[in-house]
């Protein structure tokens, strides 16, 4: 049965399919991004350790050093971890590696963040060869061979804040809404319809459907997540079991869903942690007074 993961500033916390919760795992760290790998999950403790989780027995595997981790994923039999200055490391052996081809993709010169400071390497997702990371702010470079070669794809400074994957499409929650591609990046759209504030943090792919979480600007107001159909159409406010509006944005990597599945979740940064078991129809709050809520990620 699902199981949904929090990653919080205290610990993770492991919530069963009936809603039952034990103690925080890594008590007094802050567990700050998970990532799929098979049956396995891959977590990234302080910003700076990786480590493979297999049921709750943790095993450390490497460490960063004079960075920031920001995401962690698998893809294509590979983990990969982005940090703070955009960079991207591949796991070899025992070892973090940076992915040299990557410090020189093409427009990185042009990178930056709205309020000037260094960009961070935000999101990532991959469909089968493709690979594409989300650099805030930086657009989406996307690898073919392995990471040999980037290619820039949505443009540079459109301000994305999650990347992910669905079916052959590309979908990127922006400043401007849900942006989308069905084909490997070359072109977008953007979706709006039925988002009563465009400002989106988070995306998931849950079935058919997509969930997005989305505000009027990056101190958040009035946010809320959002259901519309995968293929296309207009979004709904989710509403059955959720507060009218969320004061603070549900960020990046905060709202995770089964791709194949109906079971969604998110978390919030004042330690509220919500469930769908129908594609984000409705909802049920599972938990309250959880540590500010890092990432959620749910597993089947």
């Amino acid at each position: 049965m699902p199981t949904v993961l929090v990653a919080t500033s205290d610990g993770l916390f492991r919530f069963a399919d009936d809603g039952s919760t034990g103690d925080a795992e890594q008590p007094g760290r802050a567990v700050t991004a998970l990532g799929r790998a098979d049956d396995d999950v891959l977590a990234i403790v302080d910003a700076a350790e990786l480590w493979r989780v297999n049921g709750s027995n943790w095993v450390h595997v490497a460490d960063l050093e004079g960075l920031r981790a920001t995401c962690v994923a698998s893809m294509r039999g590979e983990v990969f971890v982005g940090t703070s200055e955009a960079r991207l490391f591949r796991l070899e052996g025992e070892r973090l590696r940076p992915v040299s081809a990557f410090d020189e993709a093409q427009g990185r010169e042009t990178w930056h963040t709205p309020w000037g400071g260094p960009p961070d390497t935000r999101s990532m997702a991959n469909w089968d060869v493709d690979v594409y990371v989300n650099v805030h702010v930086g657009g989406i470079p996307r690898t073919d061979d392995g990471g040999a070669t980037w290619t820039p794809t949505i443009d540079i400074g459109a301000d994305v804040h999650q990347v992910t994957t669905a079916e052959g499409r590309v979908l990127a929650a922006c400043a401007v809404g849900l942006a989308t591609s069905a084909d490997r990046g070359a072109t977008w759209s953007v979706r709006t319809d039925g988002l009563e504030a465009p400002y989106a943090r988070a995306v998931a792919v849950c079935g058919d459907a997509v969930l997005v979480t989305a505000s009027e600007g990056p101190r958040g107001g009035h946010a809320a997540v959002y259901r519309g159909n995968l293929a296309g159409g207009a979004f709904e406010r989710c509403r059955s079991g959720l507060p009218e509006w969320f004061e603070q944005n549900i960020d990046t990597y905060c709202l995770d869903a089964l791709p194949d599945g109906d079971v969604a979740a998110f978390g919030t940064t004042s330690g509220r942690l919500y469930r769908s078991r129908d594609g984000g129809r409705t909802w049920d709050e599972l938990s309250t007074g959880l540590p500010a809520v890092r990432r959620v990620l749910v597993m089947p």
